[in-house]
């Protein structure tokens, strides 16, 4: 586990604030930062640019929920919020907002560490399903673009597919550019000229 994080606690509460800071510094975790108000998040977020989010609430609502998953870009780093009490709604708001951890019974100073090791587990698998989807999504994107250059090429040309690609392959080969490239670019040009 990385040590060296930077880690922004919001708790309003000064003496719980230490406890945390006192439970992160136990589990190795040197640099850390506090903000009393949820207010102030946004702003501090920025100032410091935090690995890792951890929230004390005792009772938030969706409102508040929605806008922690906004200030803290809970898509770009790992978001764990511990809470008195909750409900299914509040659960499902927590999910929607991208939180990493939604840790309901409030917080305990013994579970602060394995709390955050397993919401940035979570949020580093999360991240990397996220990248192989949009890796499928671009490779999808970049067989439709080729074979629609095939198809134009195949059609101009008068050429089967296994030619019109191999006609795609050395065109690329011969510029020092990616098939998917100069397939874009015969695309935007049969866009351009119909």
């Amino acid at each position: 586990m990385d040590t060296a994080l930077k880690i922004l606690v919001v708790e309003p509460d000064a003496a719980r604030a230490q406890d945390i800071i006192d439970a992160l510094k136990d589990g190795g975790w040197g640099s850390v930062f506090i903000v009393a108000e949820i207010s102030a998040l946004a702003p501090k977020l920025t100032e410091i640019d935090p690995d890792i989010v951890l929230i004390d609430l005792a009772h938030p609502d969706r409102d508040t929920l929605e806008h922690i998953g906004h200030v803290s870009h809970a898509q770009s780093r790992p978001v764990a919020m511990f809470v008195d009490r909750s409900d299914s709604d509040l659960t499902q708001a927590a999910i929607t907002a991208g939180l990493s951890a939604y840790v309901v019974d409030g917080l305990q100073k013994n579970r602060i560490k394995p709390v955050l090791e397993t919401a940035i587990a979570r949020f580093k698998m999360v991240e990397q399903m996220r990248l192989e989807l949009d890796a499928a999504k671009q490779a999808l994107t970049d067989r439709k673009t080729i074979d629609r250059a095939k198809g134009l090429l195949m059609t101009a040309r008068g050429i089967d597919e296994d030619s019109a690609y191999g006609l795609l392959r050395k065109t690329a080969m011969d510029q020092g550019r990616k098939v998917i490239d100069v397939a874009q670019a015969l695309v935007t040009a049969a866009d351009l000229l119909g």
